[in-house]
């Protein structure tokens, strides 16, 4: 009876192009199979590959996961490789495997280095092998790092895309139609005096687009005007790969030195814009810092916005004739600069909102509170349907599990197709072709994934939101209408208009209330009423 063949893989890491990737495991497998032609006994269970992923990190290489699984599984018994780097380029990932891989009876053999782990002086020559493999790609890291930093010494752009600019061949190019939304974003903020949320909420409402995030937000918008690159300027190694095994990026803190050329492209901003810019962005810091001294001041304290600009309201308060105290509240842009006018630059600053005694809002506060406590059994009724009606939605949404599972047969055809070539099944041709239709579909069903996967999230969110404020409402029935040190607590924000309205978002509620208001009187005798008030919908 013939010896039984014992089981051989082979493991390799091949180029990201699809054409050298196929001439790649060709020319490999032909070189597997010659190798294992001289074993009687042997027969190629498998060729394993990773796609131009790094030897540092082992977590990422899905082709070498699987063979590790299979090994472990039992149907692999030996596992061949040209070289240690390519097994791995961490000393301890290489020790660790081949250890876990030799209790487990399976061997390793390192063809060029002529290594077998299953030799009894086989580790100590691995242990030498893969730390001049580590040594080596530590040396490697080194050198790619300092050519890049030659390289962007040199003025060659290391990034991706941003707003306004399109990066070809390490050169920054304008987007005149993105250009435009970033001298806007500019213009609001310094010349119009503009905050970061409302420049994002207006360009949110114009229907322009952000670049690489799905919307607007202060963040970005901070972002923008703290680029140097829209001056024309260019500073890079803002972020450093300290270890070049995990290759984790980390914020530049001064561990090593950046990179700045002035001047370097076209500007889409003018250098007295930007420097105006800057010293804004500086200005505003600086007093952000005094407010959060005195943000619980008062319980509505950084939650009153001017409907007219979007400016923050500040409190204003004097002693009147009669020795009274008088506390009121004025958007702070009208504050500064009074009615809206050209300054010495032609940028327009002023408001022409009105001041609003704190009585009135004291006023509307309680008013609302109290139509809540009155309305609640009805508000929670209409908060239910709708819970209802979202999983409902939900309930009728795309299965991401499914589209998942289809994804993955797809991938796994993939890779069977270029089986199939290497055993002679099917030409290149054919594969091409194949491999087009493949990517199609898989577009499509990732297309399909993500649209799922952001539905489900939304839903989730909104569900989980509605029941917040069911729990909510429960509470409020015991809330003191009269208790201001409450007020801030279920108080959301609060937005003031000319026309003598108000719009009040509590905490509690998916909706928010619409108060006209009529005051008269001074001192003693003033008096607010409560025209109309309405139901709208959260933004």
């Amino acid at each position: 009876m013939a010896d039984k063949k014992i089981n051989v893989a082979a493991y390799c890491r091949v180029s990201t192009d699809k054409d050298d990737q196929t001439n790649s495991l060709l020319s490999q497998r032909k070189y597997f199979a010659e190798y294992i032609n001289h074993h009687e006994h042997w027969n190629l269970k498998k060729v394993y590959y990773d796609e131009g992923i790094s030897g540092t990190q082992t977590s990422k290489r899905a082709g070498f996961n699987a063979m590790i699984e299979d090994a472990m599984q039992g149907e692999i018994d030996l596992i061949l490789t040209k070289e240690v780097c390519r097994f791995a380029r961490n000393t301890v990932d290489t020790l660790s495997f081949t250890r876990k891989l030799k209790e487990n009876g399976v061997g390793v053999i390192f063809t060029i280095d002529n290594i077998d782990t299953r030799d009894s002086d086989g580790e100590l020559r691995l242990t030498i092998m893969a730390s001049i493999a580590q040594e080596e790609s530590r040396k490697t890291s080194e050198r790619v790092k300092w050519g890049q930093k030659r390289r962007m010494e040199q003025g060659v752009v290391f990034g991706r895309d941003l707003l306004g600019y399109q990066v070809k061949n390490g050169e920054l190019f304008i987007n005149e139609e993105e250009a435009e939304i970033v001298r806007a974003i500019f213009h609001k903020y310094t010349n119009e005096g503009k905050g970061s949320f409302v420049i994002a909420r207006e360009l949110a409402e114009a229907g322009m687009r952000p670049k690489r995030v799905r919307s607007w937000s202060n963040v970005v918008i901070l972002r923008v005007l703290q680029s140097e690159k829209y001056v024309g300027d260019l500073c890079q190694k803002k972020t450093i790969t300290p270890n070049y095994l995990t290759h984790k990026k980390k914020y530049n803190r001064g561990d090593e030195e950046m990179v700045y050329l002035k001047n370097h492209h076209e500007p889409i901003i003018e250098r007295e814009l930007w420097d105006r810019t800057q010293k804004e962005l500086k200005r505003r810091s600086l007093s952000q810092g005094k407010k959060i001294r005195y943000s619980n001041r008062y319980w509505c304290s950084g939650k009153i916005y001017c409907g007219e600009c979007g400016h923050s309201y500040i409190s204003r308060s004097k002693t009147l004739k009669n020795g009274e105290k008088y506390l009121g509240w004025r958007c702070h842009a009208a504050a500064a600069y009074g009615l809206p006018k050209q300054d010495a630059l032609g940028a327009w600053r002023g408001c022409q909102s009105l001041q609003v005694n704190h009585v009135t809002l004291l006023y509307c506060m309680k008013f609302c509170i109290s139509h809540v406590q009155t309305n609640k059994e009805a508000l929670k009724n209409e908060i239910l349907q709708e819970i209802q009606g979202l999983y409902s939605v939900t309930g009728r949404m795309r299965d991401t599990e499914k589209i998942e599972r289809e994804i993955e047969k797809i991938n796994n055809k993939k890779k069977r197709a270029i089986d199939l070539v290497l055993e002679g099944v099917i030409s290149r041709e054919e594969l091409k072709e194949q491999n087009s239709w493949y990517e199609e579909e898989l577009s499509s069903l990732e297309q399909q994934l993500q649209e799922a996967q952001n539905e489900a999230k939304i839903r989730a969110k909104q569900i989980n939101h509605m029941e917040q404020y069911v729990t909510a409402l429960d509470e409020i029935m015991d809330f003191q209408v009269t208790n201001e040190a409450l007020y801030g607590e279920v108080l959301e924000k609060m937005v003031i208009y000319r026309d003598h309205k108000l719009d009040i978002w509590l905490k509690c509620l998916p909706v928010g209330f619409r108060l006209s208001i009529q005051t008269s009187g001074k001192g003693k005798r003033f008096k607010v009423e409560i025209l109309e008030v309405e139901m709208i919908e959260k933004k």
